[in-house]
């Protein structure tokens, strides 16, 4: 059943970025990716990660459990999953309608790169138990299906995964990493609540992640030692079945600081939405200085770097089928995103600016300074 897992302990990289700590910790935001897929579609609420003292981690959630059911190939389901790439419920759009997952790819890697990978799954009544190591399924199962260790009224998956020493130069997850991931998955997702608990030092760290405000609180958060000039704007809309959803807030501070998300993966490098919102906000912004008298018939137009100068923005969208430049997802490749963004966010902003011309005449003053410090420059 190993269809290409030989080749993920081969070339890791490929797969997860890197066999450095940022390689090792992503082992733990695929697991913690997949509950928060469930969690899009509907079933999830609450994720638990724990950084145990033997230096595995358990990542548990509350969702359906993985499917434990007889698949065609005449295995459990939940085997296929781990062992194969591209057997998850993301390769076939049925499952999920939107999902960050690596394609299906990410069980069956994490897998692949432990010592041992040990799942318990709570289903249909019962708690379904596998075993692996270094991707190799050690548990005989009993007509294709797995053993049973229990009756259980509950859902859910848990997971407990060691990361080999052959292929990470160093096997200790950042605790700073993981959390500050996990903060921002629970700001993204603002009614899961995400627990997560460090047993490694002599006192047991314990934090729980719930945002209900959402990216609204992401931008607070973001700019809370920088002096602000207005409330959090809150865009949000739907184009060509892509969701969009967009905070910013203006600082008195002089640089640009604009995130961007799809299906609750960072994008360390941007891509399309990002391209989308600001070519979008650009445009708004140069009619809007014309109209209220800002900018004068002779003036050239602000460029973007002056109107997002002092900018604090997140841009989130959920999009049915995302192309990334890169299996690590650092780059969103759609020409659609591009496009729902800025129709999005074209049409949001005039409702919003309409009615609070205040907002839009301080932000058009950091555009006007930045403008003039810009020229003076040149």
């Amino acid at each position: 059943v190993l269809e290409g897992l030989e080749a993920v302990r081969k070339r890791p990289g490929m797969y997860i970025g890197s066999v450095s700590r940022k390689g090792l910790n992503h082992l733990i935001y695929e697991i913690v990716d997949n509950a928060v897929d469930e969690h899009l579609a509907g079933y999830c609420s609450l994720i638990h990660v724990i950084l145990e003292k033997d230096g595995s981690c358990t990542v548990t959630d509350n969702g359906r459990g993985i499917p434990v059911d007889m698949h065609e190939k005449g295995v459990s389901a939940e085997r296929l999953v781990f062992t194969t790439l591209h057997a998850g419920g993301k390769f076939d759009n049925s499952a999920y309608k939107t999902s960050g997952g690596l394609h299906g790819v990410g069980s069956s890697v994490v897998n692949a790169l432990s010592t041992y990978l040990d799942i318990k799954i709570s289903r249909d009544g019962y708690v379904h138990h596998d075993h692996y190591e270094r991707g190799i399924p050690t548990i005989e199962l009993e007509e294709g299906l797995l053993p049973k260790l229990g009756k259980t009224r509950q859902t859910g998956t848990s997971i407990n995964f060691l990361p080999d020493p052959e292929i990470f130069e160093k096997t200790r997850f950042s605790a700073t990493e993981v959390k500050s991931r996990l903060h921002e998955t629970a700001y993204l997702n603002p009614e899961l609540t995400i627990h997560f608990e460090d047993k490694r030092g002599a006192e047991v760290e314990d934090i729980t992640y719930h945002e209900p405000d959402g990216i609204i609180g992401f931008i607070k958060d973001l700019n809370h030692s920088a002096e602000v000039l207005h409330d959090p704007v809150y865009l949000k809309g739907e184009a060509d079945g892509i969701q969009v959803e967009v905070a910013f807030q203006f600082t008195n501070e002089f640089r640009e600081n604009v995130l961007g998300f799809c299906n609750n993966i960072y994008n360390a490098e941007g891509g399309t939405h990002l391209t989308g919102f600001k070519t979008t906000f650009t445009t708004v912004m140069n009619t809007y200085a014309r109209e209220i008298g800002v900018l004068k018939d002779k003036d050239p137009n602000f460029t973007g770097a002056d109107i997002r100068n002092g900018m604090t923005a997140v841009v989130s969208i959920k999009h049915p089928e995302p192309r990334f430049e890169g299996q690590t997802k650092t780059k969103l490749d759609n020409q659609d995103a591009s496009r729902a963004t800025g129709k999005v966010v074209g049409e949001q902003m005039v409702l919003y600016f309409d009615r609070n011309l205040e907002t839009l005449k301080t932000i058009l003053s950091c555009a006007e300074k930045a403008a003039k410090i810009r020229k003076t420059e040149e």
